[in-house]
């Protein structure tokens, strides 16, 4: 399969600037694949597609204000900081990108909040790819979450506000690392959470820190050649017996959002099993794929050609998911990070 064939054109006004409000006001789209058909929902409705004994598996990540804009030491050009990953928290070494990249190089110092602090250049990883080690005396993280803006992806085209803090981040949110939320959690309001345990269902949470690969399109033509980033995750106890119950009981497993997918699939004992995880993936699902542990998905309109979307084709199969994609469009849903649902059942 080729990279070409998950190519669409969306309309820039249906690119989602900003989320629902109440969240679980976003219209939903419903694909049953056995029939074929496709409903107009609202996300609020989709209590109605869960029985009880179902388990609906939740990434608890939480996005951190990872975008720090800093000045060069002497030349005091504007530099554009976006935290990747703490790699020794003792000595304050981070993976970064920085732009505009030409101007940083090895042994250059970058200043942040009025000059207080500085990270100096230390190693080039990729093209754009640094790494840095601050210069702070006190806990890093809370200055970063004092000074530094959501990490919104390019597509929308707004500065970050402080209100993105709270909306570009889910409502179960708990475990710092990501700099891109799982956004088809975002939809989820904590009322519509309970309302889904009233009724029975299995709500079981794993941690899969996203991070700068969900930014990144698909350059490959041939799929079999793309590499997908590593990143962290970790399946506990309470997670793997709530999904093994279900899987025994042959109830459903709703997934939320590809990270979700990606740490359960790679993470499977036997074809109707998981295995508690805590480990780096790099696995890239696209079509043909079968799924071992994934019966339902709940997913957002990603852009073309990106591996969020090759997912959902593997998982909806490739021409029925640009069908649903074409209906949107013409149905005027919100796409991307901050659009609509689909629920593909």
């Amino acid at each position: 399969m080729k990279l070409s064939e998950f190519r669409y054109t969306i309309p820039k006004t249906l690119i989602a600037k900003y989320p629902a409000d109440p969240r679980d006001s976003a219209k939903m789209m419903v694909y049953h694949k056995e029939s074929g058909d496709m409903e107009d929902r609202v996300f609020s409705d989709i209590t109605d597609y869960f029985k009880k004994g179902d388990c609906l598996v939740l990434n608890d990540t939480r996005v951190f204000p990872a975008r720090l804009f800093g000045k060069k030491e002497k030349t005091n050009a504007k530099i554009e900081v976006l935290l990747l990953r703490e790699l020794k928290a003792e000595e304050r070494i981070w993976d970064v990108i920085v732009d505009p990249a030409r101007k940083v190089r090895i042994g250059n110092k970058i200043y942040f909040d009025n000059n207080k602090f500085y990270c100096e250049i230390i190693d080039n990883t990729t093209s754009r790819g640094r790494t840095v080690r601050f210069n702070y005396e006190g806990d890093i993280h809370k200055v970063i979450d004092r000074i530094g803006q959501m990490p919104l992806p390019d597509y929308i085209r707004r500065e970050p506000t402080e209100l993105d803090k709270e909306t570009y981040q889910t409502v179960f949110a708990e475990r710092t690392g990501s700099v891109a939320a799982p956004s088809a959690g975002i939809h989820f309001t904590k009322p519509l959470l309970k309302k889904l345990e009233k009724k029975g269902v299995r709500i079981a949470k794993v941690t899969l820190h996203i991070g700068y690969g969900a930014f990144q399109p698909v350059d490959v033509e041939d799929l079999t050649k793309h590499k997908m980033h590593s990143e962290y995750f970790e399946i506990g106890k309470d997670a793997v017996e709530m999904v093994n119950k279900t899987l025994k009981a042959k109830g459903n497993v709703f997934a939320c959002g590809a990270s979700v997918v990606r740490a359960l699939e790679s993470s499977v004992l036997t074809s109707r099993a998981i295995k508690q995880n805590r480990d780096w993936t790099d696995k890239f699902i696209y079509p043909p794929y079968e799924f071992k542990v994934v019966n339902r998905l709940i997913t957002n309109f990603h852009p073309p050609k990106s591996t969020l979307m090759l997912l959902s084709a593997a998982f909806a199969g490739k021409d029925e998911l640009l069908r649903a994609y074409r209906k949107a469009m013409k149905s005027q849903y919100r796409f991307f990070a901050y659009g609509d649902a689909l629920l593909i059942v």
